[in-house]
């Protein structure tokens, strides 16, 4: 029986990834496929680097860097123990979810500040309102204005006149 082996083409499709975004996990070394072909030139992964390959992305969508997901990964396949393995990934996760934490608390405290702003805003804008409709606005509107116009002004009383000086 042989063993299920994918292109770079392949993989890159299944993941909707570029084959450059797999040549860059390649060599931060979170993928290490064989390679066939004259001098090697064509890379061939099996079942490990799919695997390999999913588990980098779920990490990333988890906001762990790509050092912290090949420690991870590498613990793996070392032969240490299995307690140990897991507690540094605890470790790991927990130090990353405090971060995600902190930077949610930032985040709700922005949220609060634009809401606060938002209130004020509304405040001041029912103010202007309230005055733009203000007494002298009101009485105005109740009282019905004469539809008579006014009589024209003589040119030689207007005050710009009156008031300039001989020169």
């Amino acid at each position: 029986m042989s063993a299920q082996t994918f292109t770079i083409g392949e993989l890159a499709r299944e993941f909707e990834l570029t084959t450059r975004a797999m040549r860059f996990y390649e060599d931060k070394g979170l993928l290490a496929p064989a390679r066939t072909g004259p001098g090697g030139r064509q890379r061939v992964y099996g079942a490990r680097d799919r695997t390999r390959l999913a588990l980098t992305l779920r990490a990333k969508r988890l906001g762990l860097s790509l050092n912290e997901v090949k420690d991870i990964l590498d613990m793996y396949d070392s032969p240490r123990d299995t307690v140990a393995q897991l507690e540094k990934f605890l470790g790991v996760l927990g130090a990353h979810r405090a971060q995600l934490e902190a930077q949610l608390a930032e985040v709700q405290g922005n949220l609060d500040d634009v809401r606060a702003q938002e209130d004020q805003a509304r405040a001041a804008l029912e103010r202007a309102r309230r005055s733009a409709d203000g007494p002298a606005a009101r009485s105005s509107k109740a009282t019905p204005r004469s539809t008579a116009k006014p009589a024209p002004k003589s040119p030689r009383a207007t005050p710009a006149k009156a008031a300039a000086p001989p020169h």
